[in-house]
């Protein structure tokens, strides 16, 4: 052994050595892959591991490294951010790589590993992905991703084992395909296909690469030769699978039959000698061995029983099969006698003949109680030749569960608790009358008993005289039974359960099958422990054991004796085992021995003849046809090589084929194909009444027809009818009910399934109101009898407001004591504290109080300080600790359950008042009431009706109501029995009765009603319904006939009435005010009250805010000492990390010195060599003394002289590994001897040379090549020392300095820990609007972060406000002043080009009067100076020389105005300049002072600059269109009074010229027309009415810039 590695191979499935480098292997596990590099120090070895992290399923690489403590010196929020691991409490081996759930991916699961010739690994995984990893860097790529779009889909089942050639990399799977893949860096592609349609499991090539071997899950071998063909060879086939079931013959055969799961029946000679197979190609259940003829019969998974003849010395072949049913066969049992064959399925028992010559039929069936059949066993009795056979089934209670095979087979986990004994007589079997048409056997054939066992049973076997073994998982033992039975031994049911008469040690694991011995004598049982046990039916306490089979694989599934019951057979379960166990008898149980062999030797006698018949007809039968087996696949003959796809399927194929075949198949089943055979005989017997039958009912649907026809229409009204007149008419000629019912059996049915109806839904119902009272009566105990407060609340009469109380429990008595612990020890606290305390301090103290202002500033900052309003509400506890002195565990401890008293000490207080406050509603409510009642009088007396408000206690007010049901909640009609409504009935004619009697005592109280309105007094409220009586001669006679007594009666009967009615009118006056007083009282009283609820209310805000205060406070701590409980834990497992480091550290130091001491001890070795060889090529002269000098030069060069030695390659051409390393040193010095051999052959000797001193020199000279190849092997293992000795050297400066990272890790720790404890959370009280924190994203949470707050006095931060106040007017201040400056700048500029353009309209005024052509008369007046002398009388001529005159005077005027205005537009240039270098200036001012300005400023500003510019230019615009409209319209005037002849002219013109706006501005922006022809058109076209209206700013503003 070179080196161990302990618990390296657990969960490790496969191991793939490095065909390159022997000193790497891969281990392949079921979720992980490692690499162990062996390395090497002389004869020294030791191995190392390298983990390859495989990516997730999904094909992506993530890391799932667990998160580490990392130190940065910063105390976040939340405390320090701690692992996983630590946030879980783990420590040791249990936090290494912990992660949480949510974090874990799932990764993929390797399946095959194959190593490349540059040492990397493909590794082909269960999700379809091929890999490519590198042990070395470590890292791991895909290569194939089955996800992918463009994957191939012939690979995503590939991988399961993979191969790799010179050709490519061989891959194989389930899907049964062969491919060589080429690599191409990350692309894969497919180069080769085989189709060798059986799942493959592994690829070996052969050591010269030429073959490939393919091993199949179900056991053949196939071969590939990838240089010469590209098909697969059959080779070899291996069995396989799990064995079912296994049984030992009969008959003097000494041979035993097994069944594997997928169908390979196989027999077996007592040496475990294989001697013949059949391959069944369908999924097998059960087995059975016939006594009394040499077949088999196995049940199948579909339902079949297949008869598999044995007899032969050749391979086994199948004889005969038959279907039972669709259901599997459980279980296949033979009586003793060879009989009759019992086959299980689910809850029938289907009974076979036994005998092949009776071709194996089918008798009949019967149905056990209770379910599927566990367990099935026989008795053969030969004198009374009856088979008793023995079912355990499941009670009506127990679980339902099936079985192994075999007849003694473990029922299910649940187990049975029903004995089911059924007799069967052999005669009547073989009479016609044993069976009805449909296959059920008859009473007389079959007697049947029912037993009930208290314990759930697994298997049970049928002893002889009613003696019944069982196996019990719950008491883990074995029973023995005693069924009942009469005199002459027949079973005999029994009323009550069947008790065990003896119990005995079981299995430790089970459950375990029993198996009774031929004789009867001896009990065999196996569990799943794999123990087998054998004991005597007469003493079940004494046993022997041995181990068959592994426990962890399942153990045994079964047991089974031999024929002489010395030989017992198991069968594994997994472990793929069948193991026989032979009885080894000592001289005590000699005699037991021997009547087991008496037994078998009489049971052979007297079964002799029939085997001899039996197996002469068992081999007439002929063999059946494979094809008619199984839908499933063909049988192989014996003997030949089936081609690929035609060979026997896997376990699994066939499970998933038999599974999807069970009910598909097309052959009927035995049960089927006698009902079918009934219900022919029963058609043929009943088809004269069946032709009667429908020929009425073809006449019935002629009738109908013709009813439906309009002929005669029967309803159930006239059906009605016909009844009513049947009761009519006499008795003689009246009809029954149940005449006019069609179906009275129907009838009687529908009732009777009604009425059962009826019966289970009364039932569910009353189950489900116990189940809702019980689930009542817990929500009543827990939430409302456990509370000492009830949960209550209070409305108010007018508003909305409701006020809820506190529910509160009854504190336990670990609670208050626990409080008074805590105020005990803040007692002596407090008491320790101010005896420590020094009078200078207190001094200091206090004096420090006494400046804190009044009463309601130090309450608000104790308030802010202890982050609570307790103490304003009076509920403060003095016990409480500061919140700056919380460090300790056990202080924050006491201060939560402080925090706790006070919360609760709010609640009481609360509630206190707010049970004041309900009692106050009850009495409002009370009152209200009375008033009610007495306006309820007054309406009476007034005779008005007015609906009244009657204020009531709502549900939320009441909870109580919720726990109790009134009945005018009760919608429905309650369901009475005939003895509740009997006594009903009874109740209310006794209630009847006294009514009765009660109203015929009364007569003094009827009779003071009748005379005086039921009172003796009248009372003064009755004075509404008083009358002044009329007298009747008004009613009787006309006014005109009254009398004077009669009148004067009338008017005392008017003064009577009159005054009546001022009197009533009073009254009621009084009642009216009254009843407003009462209403104006009740609102001022309830109105009141909600102002009390108000109060109250603002009051549970207040308690509510105190309460979250608290407990926000409480959270805090809680949070607090759980990061200390992490870091706790975190720390702890850092100590233990050191120390395994340090483990580490030490063992790496002890094998770095035991290298080192190594290496030293080797370079010594290796010095002493160098050393000898040296003096050996010294003393070389010295061993030649007696010889010639020139001889020994000669030899010397001989000495010196070395062969040449030619390296043998290795020609493995085929296969991709050029080179091998070999396990050992260097390479071995062969080659070296046998040249060096040839050298020392006597040829080549020189010539006259002494033969002695020629075997001199050879000897010598051996001895020198001898010790260089010693230096050059000490040379090489000295280096491999050394690279060692540098291996261990740098994992020992890995060591340490992995323990100086953990020990600064531990180091920052415990730094932050104490920053921690000392860095206190505090919570301060602010007032709304003191915190100025904007709130972080995500903005939606509303949530502020205070992280890099700074709190400061409130005068500080009032102070800053104001100077930024003030330093913000005076920034708007300079603002609006340069917006003024600037503004005045703009008018300025506008002002100077309007002047300019005046200016030129006017001297083009001033040109074009210059060019009119005047008449000869206008030109006269023009030159004449005098004008006074003119005629008066020519007052037209005198008119016109003054219209001549003004424009010369306005042409004058305008150019005085010109020059004045050419004067101030050059004074404004001059103050504009200036004004620019201001505006220079307060732009530097401005620039400078705003520091602070926010970013959109500068846009906000070039905003408002432009819409000032705009609005300026608007309004210059507009004042320069009124100043040259008035111009316009002043020179058209004058040119109308002075030259009218021009008129026309201009009309002619302007014809030409009339534009719109917007091409005039076109034509002006191509050039095509100057600002003065622009500005005399818009004006011609003004005075034509032509232009733009006045108010187009558009145009203007265009105009002037034009």
């Amino acid at each position: 052994m070179l080196c161990t590695q302990p618990q390296a191979g657990r969960d490790v499935i496969s191991l793939v050595f490095n065909p390159t480098n022997w000193q790497q292997i891969c281990a392949l596990g079921s979720t992980n892959v490692a690499v162990w590099n062996i390395e090497k120090s002389d004869t020294y070895h030791i191995m190392k591991k390298r983990e390859l992290h495989l990516p997730a399923a999904d094909g992506l690489i993530k890391s799932e490294a667990p998160p580490s403590h990392i130190v940065d010196g910063r105390l976040t929020y939340w405390g320090p951010q701690m692992p996983a691991s630590a946030i879980a409490g783990l420590t040791g081996d249990k936090a290494d790589g912990f992660l949480p759930q949510e974090h874990v991916t799932p990764r993929l699961t390797p399946l095959a590993a194959c190593w490349t010739p540059a040492a990397e690994l493909y590794i082909g995984c269960q999700e379809g992905h091929l890999l490519l990893a590198d042990p070395e860097a470590p890292s791991v790529c895909v290569l194939f991703n089955p996800t992918a779009p463009d994957a191939n889909p012939e690979l995503k089942e590939g991988f399961q084992s993979l191969a790799l050639h010179r050709d490519g990399l061989y891959a194989a799977g389930k899907d049964g395909l062969l491919h060589c893949l080429k690599v191409n860096g990350t692309r894969v592609e497919v180069s080769q296909t085989i189709d060798v349609k059986e799942a493959i499991r592994t690829l070996v090539f052969s050591p010269d690469y030429e073959s490939l071997l393919l091993v199949c899950s179900s056991g053949q071998i196939y071969r590939h030769q990838p240089l010469q063909s590209g098909e697969v060879d059959h080779i070899l086939d291996v069995l396989t699978g799990d064995f079912v079931a296994a049984a030992s013959m009969c008959g003097g055969q000494d041979a035993i039959v097994s069944v594997r799961g997928f169908g390979e029946l196989q027999r077996w000679s007592a040496d475990g000698v294989l001697t013949g197979s059949l391959s069944l190609q369908t999924q097998v259940s059960c087995l059975a061995c016939c006594p009394a003829s040499h077949y088999a019969a196995i049940g199948t998974v579909s339902g079949h029983v297949l008869f598999v003849d044995l007899s032969g010395e050749g391979c086994p072949h199948l004889v005969h099969k038959t279907r039972l049913s669709r259901r599997p066969v459980d279980r296949l049992v033979f009586d003793q006698g060879g009989n009759v064959l019992l086959s299980a399925s689910d809850c029938h028992v289907f009974v076979l003949d036994a005998k092949p010559s009776k071709t194996f039929a089918a008798v009949g069936y019967a149905v056990a109680p209770g379910g599927p059949i566990l367990s099935l066993s026989t008795q053969y009795q030969r004198d009374s030749e009856q088979v008793r056979v023995l079912a355990l089934c499941p009670g009506p209670k127990d679980h339902q569960g099936g079985a192994g095979g075999g007849g003694g087979g473990a029922g299910g986990a649940g187990g049975g608790t029903m004995l089911h004994l059924l007799s069967l007589s052999l005669k009547e079997l073989s009479g016609p009358g044993c069976a009805d048409a449909r296959g059920r056997l008859s009473s007389h054939t079959l007697r049947a008993c029912t037993y009930q066992v208290p314990r759930a049973l697994q298997s049970c076997v049928l002893g002889v005289g009613g003696e019944t073994f069982a196996y019990c998982e719950e008491d883990k033992a074995l029973q023995r039974f005693r069924l009942p039975q009469d005199a002459g031994g027949v079973p005999v049911p029994t009323a009550g359960q069947l008790g065990p008469e003896e119990e005995a040690e079981g299995h430790p694991l089970g459950p375990g099958p029993l198996a009774l011995s031929p004789h009867g004598c001896w009990l065999a049982s196996v569990g799943r422990d794999g123990l087998l046990r054998l004991r005597t039916t007469v003493a079940l306490d004494r046993y022997a054991e041995v181990a068959c089979h592994a426990c962890r694989l399942g153990a045994a599934g079964g047991v089974s004796f031999s024929a002489d019951g010395q030989t017992l057979v198991t069968a594994g379960l997994a472990d793929g085992s069948l193991v026989c166990t032979r009885l080894r008898t000592k001289a005590a149980g000699a005699g037991h021995a021997q009547q087991a062999t008496l037994h078998a030797q009489t049971a052979a006698l007297q079964l002799k003849n029939i085997l001899t018949s039996e197996n002469a007809a068992l081999a007439a039968m002929t063999e059946w046809q494979p094809e008619s087996l199984s839908p499933i696949g063909l049988e192989r003959e014996e003997g030949s090589v089936s081609p690929i796809g035609s060979s026997r399927p896997g376990k699994e194929e066939a499970t998933e084929r038999d599974e999807k075949d069970t009910d598909l198949t097309s052959d009927p089943t035995w049960l089927e194909s006698r009902e079918e055979a009934d219900l022919k005989a029963e058609e043929q017997r009943y088809s004269e009444k069946r032709e009667k039958i429908r020929k009425g009912i073809k006449e019935l649907f002629a009738t109908v027809s013709d009813i439906r026809g309009g002929t005669v229409k029967l309803t159930c009204v006239q059906s009605g009818e016909r009844m009513r007149a049947n009761e009519e008419l006499p008795d003689i000629w009246r009809l029954d009910g149940h005449e006019f019912n069609l179906d009275v059996g129907e009838q009687k049915r529908l009732e009777v399934g009604g009425e059962q109806e009826v019966a289970t839904v009364r039932q569910e119902i009353e189950l489900g109101n116990l189940a809702k009272c019980y689930l009542c009566d817990i929500l009543k105990r827990d939430g409302w009898d456990s509370m000492k407060v009830k949960g209550k609340a209070v409305k108010g009469f007018h508003s909305d407001v409701e006020v809820n109380n506190y529910p509160m429990k009854e504190r336990t008595e670990e609670e208050l004591e626990e409080l008074l612990r805590v105020e005990s020890t803040r007692t002596i606290e407090t008491a320790n504290s101010i005896t420590q305390q020094d009078v200078p301090h207190k001094k200091t103290g206090g004096g420090e109080g006494g400046e804190g202002g009044d009463e309601g500033g130090s309450d608000v900052q104790a308030a802010a300080l202890t982050g609570s309003f307790a103490e304003l509400l009076g509920c403060w506890s003095p016990h409480l600790y500061t919140q700056f002195e919380l460090h300790a565990r056990e202080q924050k401890i006491n201060q939560i359950t402080l925090l706790k008293d006070v919360i609760y000490k709010v609640k009481t207080a609360f509630n206190t008042e707010f049970d004041g406050v309900r009692k106050q509603k009850e009495r409002e409510i009370s009152r209200v009431a009375e008033n009610n009642r007495r306006m309820l009088e007054i309406m009476g007396e007034l005779g008005v009706r007015w609906e009244l408000w009657e204020p009531r206690l709502g549900d939320s007010e009441q909870p109580e109501r919720a726990l109790r049901v009134d009945d005018s909640e009760i919608k429905v009609e309650k369901f009475l029995t005939p003895e509740q409504k009997k006594m009903e009935e009874e109740r209310k004619s006794l209630e009847e009765q006294m009514c009765l009697a009660a109203k015929g005592e009364d007569y003094r109280d009827r009779a003071l009603g009748d005379m005086m309105g039921g009172a003796i007094k009248v009372k003064k409220e009755d004075i509404l319904k008083k009358e002044v009586p009329q007298p009747e001669f008004v009613v009787s006679k006309p006014e005109l006939q009254w009398s004077d007594e009669e009148k004067k009666t009338f008017t005392d009967y008017e003064k009577k009435a009159k005054e009546l009615g001022e009197e009533q009118d009073k009254y009621r006056k009084t009642l009216e005010s009254e009843m407003k007083k009462i209403q104006a009282s009740i609102l001022e009283c309830t109105q009141g009250f909600d102002e009390i609820l108000a109060k109250l209310f603002e009051r549970k805000v207040k308690s509510e805010t105190v309460i979250y205060q608290e407990e926000l406070k409480m959270a805090h701590l809680v949070y607090s000492m759980l990061i200390e409980e992490e870091i706790r834990h975190q720390e702890r497992e850092l100590v233990l990390t050191m120390e395994r480091r340090r483990a580490d550290k030490n063992n790496a130091g002890e094998e770095l010195k035991s290298a080192r001491e190594r290496a030293e001890l080797c370079r010594e070795a290796y010095d002493h060599v160098v050393a000898e060889d040296r003096l050996l090529d010294k003393g070389f002269r010295k061993q030649f003394f007696d010889v010639p000098t020139h001889v020994v030069d000669h030899l010397y060069k001989l000495y010196k002289h070395r062969p040449r030695v030619q390296r043998m390659r290795a020609q493995a051409d085929s296969g991709p590994f050029k080179e091998r390393s070999s396990l050992g040193g260097p390479a071995s010095d062969g080659p070296m001897l046998q040249a060096m051999e040839e050298l020392d052959s006597p040829e080549t000797a020189p010539a006259a040379l002494d033969p002695s001193v020629w075997e001199r020199f050879c000897l010598v000279r051996r001895a020198k090549v001898e010790s260089e190849h010693q230096v050059k092997v000490t040379a090489l293992i000295l280096a491999e020392m050394q690279a060692f000795l540098q291996k261990r050297s740098d994992e020992d400066e890995a060591a340490k300095q992995n323990i100086i990272t953990l020990m600064d890790e531990i180091n920052g720790l415990r730094e932050q820990k104490v920053r921690f404890q000392l860095d206190l959370l505090v919570q301060v009280v602010l007032r709304q609007g003191q915190v100025e924190v904007e709130a972080t994203p995500p903005t939606h949470l509303c949530i502020a972060d205070h992280r890099d707050s700074v709190m400061h006095y409130r005068s500080v931060v009032e102070d800053l406000s104001t100077n930024i106040k003030t330093l913000g007017e005076q920034k708007m201040a300079t603002m609006v002043e340069c917006q003024d400056f600037r503004k005045g700048i703009t008018q300025q500029e506008w002002e100077q080009r309007r002047i300019q353009m005046q200016t030129e309209d006017f001297d083009m005024k001033t040109r074009d009067i210059q060019r009119m052509q005047l008449s000869k008369d206008q030109q006269e007046y023009l030159n004449k100076t005098d004008h006074e002398t003119v005629d008066q009388a020519a007052a037209p001529e005198k008119h016109t020389a003054f219209d001549e005159k003004s424009p010369q005077e306005k042409i004058r005027q305008v150019d005085m105005r010109a020059a004045i205005k050419a004067e101030q537009s050059a004074a404004l240039d001059r103050e504009l300049a200036e004004m620019e270098v201001a505006v220079a200036e307060r732009r530097h001012i401005y620039e400078a002072t705003a520091v602070e300005a926010d970013p959109g400023a500068e846009w906000e500003e070039d905003l408002y600059q432009e819409v000032v510019q705009l609005n300026n230019m608007k309004r210059l615009a507009r004042a320069q269109a009124q100043d040259l409209a008035l111009l316009r319209h002043q020179l058209d005037a004058a040119r109308m009074k002075n030259f009218p002849t021009l008129i026309l002219f201009y009309a002619v013109k302007v014809q030409y010229l009339v534009l719109q706006t917007e091409e005039v501005y076109e034509l002006r922006q191509a050039g095509l027309l100057s600002v003065r022809g622009a500005v005399c058109l818009q004006g011609v076209q003004r005075s034509l009415g032509t232009a733009a209206p006045l108010g187009d700013q558009r145009l203007e503003m265009r105009q002037v810039v034009l």
